[in-house]
């Protein structure tokens, strides 16, 4: 089924863009905020009236369940606005003033703005991402995954529509390889903003610290690069509870967001329970087309990602016990919810990212072992705990090595300004998506010192 068909830019196009940005950027800096923060609140509005096409573009194209593509059309209004307050509130700036000096802190934009958005949330994280751009008053170029250039498309007839001026936003879909490298490198570009894959987010950091012939800035480069994520079950976990959690965060979206839980690392007092409850849980749910009301596990994004999900499967094999291997449909890039038992902390299965349903359970003697098992990767996003001992929540709340931490709740779905997501570690480098610092990174502070204590007055030639 033809969803849409995309036409991918030549490096001389994305010269082209790059020029175009640059030429916007003066008058577009100059704008006033509540100007380009009313261009956010109407892309906002215009979201919610187009909600269901979205949501259909996201079912179609990359293959996410209807109820998570609702969802997910409330996270990008969420950024909208939220971002739309925040930029608000930083244009107040801060006044440090004394007897007779004046002290001004404001912020500038930092110029040309790449943005490079993954194809699992096709369509929040590019909103994201672009809208804290554009109104901290940058000019900005958008470069979706190939795998989701039409719904990146969408959010560019929504930009353009609710009134962002030519140049100073552009979508350019483009092979990363060529076109993507080069914008990276550019010497007038500023800032890279990058959500994806360990490999190329670390590509892009080592480029863009490269400095360029007639380059006269130093790159700013935001980068989320994934997890390898743990939900600690403790011996006074409400097991309904926890099960159902770990359900839903290891199995939405077929595994395939960076937030997912991948390992579950649960006390041995009730390891086995536990065990045989989450393998009934996961048999009732259903695996099907996206499309379809019923679904809750779909297809997974492509062939390559099917191909590499299942060697990750057959490497299970070989370290663990297969505890359930449910069966996915033929016709498509389906693949069951798995789960592996008895699972060794060093294994395969359970250091790298796997981005597919795959569940890794691991049994340890006591919370001190579960918390270093935890710590053991070199992730750092995010991770859960479900138990109703006090100094063990205490414990995970000072110990437990992640940028999110979710107590007795799934570990995915945060929300925007209530739960700002990020990690650290190799999860990623910057501020926090959502949060009350993530502008800044967008931003160069300035301050202008003025000496009052003025000896005399000089007028205006010509006025009296």
């Amino acid at each position: 089924e033809v969803v849409g068909k995309i036409g991918l830019i030549s490096v001389e196009q994305a010269e082209q863009a790059i020029q175009a940005a640059k030429a916007a950027f003066a008058s577009w800096r100059q704008t006033p905020v509540p100007e380009r923060a009313g261009v956010l609140r109407k892309a906002a509005d215009l979201m919610e009236k187009r909600r269901a096409e979205l949501s259909a573009c996201m079912v179609l194209e990359v293959g996410k369940p209807v109820r998570e593509c609702d969802g997910e059309v409330s996270e990008a209004i969420d950024f909208c606005r939220y971002y739309a307050d925040e930029m608000e509130r930083l244009d107040a700036g801060h006044h440090y003033d004394i007897a007779g000096e004046t002290n001004r802190y404001n912020y500038q934009p930092r110029g040309i703005s790449l943005i490079i958005s993954p194809w699992n949330f096709p369509l929040a994280i590019p909103t994201g991402m672009t809208v804290a751009s554009l109104v901290t008053g940058n000019c900005t170029l958008l470069k979706p995954a190939e795998v989701s250039s039409v719904i990146t498309a969408k959010l560019s007839e929504i930009l353009v529509e609710a009134g962002i001026p030519r140049g100073v936003f552009q979508y350019v879909p483009g092979k990363g390889s060529t076109v993507g490298a080069y914008m990276v490198k550019h010497p007038d570009v500023h800032m890279i903003t990058f959500t994806g894959s360990q490999e190329v987010g670390c590509r892009i950091y080592a480029d863009a610290a490269i400095l360029q012939p007639g380059q006269k800035h130093l790159k700013r480069v935001i980068a989320e690069m994934g997890g390898k994520n743990a939900i600690i079950v403790d011996e006074s976990a409400d097991l309904d509870q926890a099960v159902q959690g770990v359900v839903q965060s290891a199995f939405g979206y077929s595994g395939q967001k960076c937030s997912a839980c991948s390992r579950v690392i649960v006390l041995e007092p009730i390891y086995d329970a536990f065990v045989e409850r989450l393998v009934e849980a996961t048999r009732s749910l259903n695996v099907g087309p996206a499309e379809a009301p019923s679904t809750q596990v779909g297809p997974v994004i492509d062939a390559n990602a099917r191909d590499r999900i299942m060697e990750y499967i057959e490497k299970g094999r070989q370290e663990a016990k297969v505890a359930l291997e449910m069966s996915a449909p033929n016709n498509g890039y389906f693949i069951g919810p798995t789960i592996f038992s008895e699972v060794p902390p060093e294994a395969t299965i359970v250091q790298e990212e796997i981005f597919g349903p795959v569940l890794a359970v691991m049994r340890v003697k006591n919370f001190e072992e579960a918390i270093a098992v935890g710590n053991n990767t070199n992730f750092a996003l995010t991770g859960g705990l479900y138990s109703r001992t006090p100094s063990h929540i205490q414990q995970a709340e000072t110990e437990f090595e992640v940028g999110n931490l979710y107590i007795n709740r799934g570990i995915t779905g945060a929300i925007v300004a209530r739960q700002p997501f990020g990690g650290f570690k190799l999860s990623g480098v910057g501020s926090k998506a959502g949060g009350p610092d993530y502008l800044l990174q967008f931003l160069e502070p300035r301050v202008v010192t003025e000496n009052i204590q003025r000896q005399g007055f000089a007028p205006i030639e010509g006025v009296d």
